[in-house]
């Protein structure tokens, strides 16, 4: 699966619409091989951005956990520890 695509449940504070959105491109991008469709095929790939846009929203509602919610600031502080010690500091 696409490494750009993010977890988005059980964060606080919740996902936005642009961040679900986000995932969609990505995921649709992913599917069907193109970063950017053509003409031909803009108004199919935008559909399928909104429609899987709306099931990951739906997905995200419905979802239930008994843990307590990720902090979105630590969770970027650790990844960016982890691609420190991968691919070394820019420093």
């Amino acid at each position: 699966m696409c490494r750009s695509i993010k977890t988005l449940y059980n964060f606080e504070p919740p996902a936005t619409e642009q961040e679900i959105r986000a995932a969609a491109l990505q995921f649709v991008r992913k599917l069907s091989g193109f970063s950017v469709p053509s003409r031909a095929n803009e108004e199919a790939f935008e559909r399928a951005i909104d429609e899987v846009s709306a099931t990951a929203a739906r997905l995200l509602e419905s979802l239930v956990t008994t843990a307590e919610p990720r902090d979105r600031e630590i969770e970027a502080e650790r990844a960016k520890a982890r691609s420190a010690v991968r691919f070394g500091s820019a420093g």
